[in-house]
């Protein structure tokens, strides 16, 4: 897997010279509907549910045919992107993840922004309708939307209610603050229901990126990049150094386990090895299935002396761009089928069915009325969290080239971090050193 990520960083590199040299040729005409093709990333279950959209778009109208094709992992997608674009037979839309805003924009005119898209097609839009806190990962520094959220998540806490009421503590009350963090913890390892407090996925994505944003601390300058690319990375700061050591220390005391990069840690909650996980919220569907027991979820805690904590997460995921190269015929199909995906009814039923986060507060107000949370119970922690505050400039997301590559250098941090190799300040100093010397080098690969 790690392989895979370095690969789509570096191909990430590659987008802009790639998409330049990509054909700006018309599709000619067909006979019949005019196809729309859209590559993503989605299987198994989450693929067929994307042949189901894209069934409800062509059955909605006669016009056009939506032809979803799936091209594996995100690495192997843009891996098939760039080639499609060399020969210049690029989809209309492409799914790309989170990380990749930043490299995508640098693209040109080899993408058509979501929001001149939708002007030009005479496509209703407001953006206004949108979760500012999903769709302002996916906005430029004024705030007009590049591309349309798709799939988006956050981290939540969950929690495991059994273990809870073995260790004394109240299963319908998760820590709120990291200081109760320990405290459970500490509790849940001496009744001896749990081998370790707690255990977080995706490191970087939930004690850098995300603790960040929930405290309003910046992980770098320009606005977390969103203002420029000359941007430097600022994660050696007190606060977040302050939370390694407590990790680090937590790790020694057997309280905090650490269970790997990416999803891993998983099967260290399933199992019933710790009591709580952070982990993607759209992994709960996944918790169900796996869990044979009851657990609950809670939103991520922080340090309560923090002036401007709990703020609001910030999103995972990822986003559809539309390509450049194509009619003016069919970017109307794509036009009207964003619609079609941002409306109540298809949002709502993608959100219920998946986990992930409605894009819309239509699509939010409409799950409600349903009585979807007040019957699957913990689902709507993430929203909760995402709208608790509106974001600011600290708390929108983040626009750094060659993400990939630097989640990787902030997971090596972390790692030499809680084995004891380096102390947190040197741990994160280097991880600041190694960030800024790879977006200097995007910088210079794309001017």
């Amino acid at each position: 897997m790690r392989k895979r990520l370095l690969l789509a960083g570096a191909l990430m590199l590659c987008l802009l010279p790639l998409f330049a040299g990509g054909s700006q040729e018309q599709v000619s005409a067909q006979d019949g509907p005019i196809e729309i093709f859209w590559w993503h990333a989605m299987g198994g279950k989450l693929g067929e549910k994307v042949d189901a959209i894209a069934a409800g778009f062509n059955s909605s109208q006669a016009v056009y045919k939506l032809i979803p094709v799936n091209k594996g992992s995100y690495a192997e997608t843009m891996t098939a992107g760039i080639a499609a674009f060399r020969s210049g037979t690029q989809p209309h839309i492409m799914q790309v993840f989170e990380v990749g805003t930043g490299s995508m924009m640098a693209a040109g005119k080899a993408i058509v922004p979501v929001y001149e898209l939708m002007k030009r097609t005479g496509q209703a839009f407001n953006s206004a309708d949108y979760l500012s806190t999903v769709t302002g990962y996916y906005t430029d520094p004024k705030g007009n939307m590049l591309s349309m959220p798709f799939n988006s998540s956050t981290p939540i806490l969950y929690y495991n209610k059994e273990a809870f009421k073995a260790a004394g503590l109240d299963p319908e009350r998760p820590p709120k603050t990291w200081a109760e963090v320990e405290a459970y913890s500490k509790k849940l390892v001496a009744s001896g229901a749990v081998k370790a407090g707690f255990t977080t996925a995706w490191p970087s994505w939930l004690m850098i990126e995300n603790f960040s944003a929930w405290h309003d601390t910046p992980i770098g300058t320009k606005s977390n990049g969103f203002e420029g690319k000359d941007a430097e990375f600022t994660i050696n700061n007190p606060l977040v150094v302050r939370h390694h050591e407590n990790l680090a220390q937590w790790q020694k005391e057997g309280l905090f386990r650490y269970g790997g990069r990416q999803g891993n840690a998983d099967a260290l909650f399933s199992s019933g090895e710790v009591g709580m996980i952070f982990n993607s919220s759209a992994g709960y569907a996944g918790a169900k299935a796996s869990c044979d027991f009851e657990f609950g979820t809670g939103m991520l805690p922080y340090y309560d002396d923090v002036k401007g904590a709990p703020r609001n997460s910030i999103i995972g995921g990822a986003s559809l761009w539309v390509m450049g190269g194509h009619s003016e015929g069919e970017y109307k199909g794509v036009a009207q089928f964003l619609a079609y995906l941002s409306s109540p009814e298809v949002q709502a039923d993608w959100h219920q069915f998946t986990g992930y986060l409605p894009i819309t507060y239509a699509a939010y107000d409409l799950s409600k009325k349903q009585g979807f949370y007040q019957k699957n119970p913990g689902t709507e922690t993430a929203l909760l969290q995402m709208t608790l505050n509106a974001p600011t400039a600290n708390s929108k997301g983040l626009r750094f080239g060659n993400f990939v590559q630097i989640r990787d250098v902030f997971n090596s941090a972390q790692e030499s971090i809680f084995s004891g190799e380096k102390s947190a300040q040197e741990g994160l100093d280097e991880a600041v050193r190694q960030g800024n010397a790879l977006l200097r080098k995007f910088e210079a690969d794309n001017t």
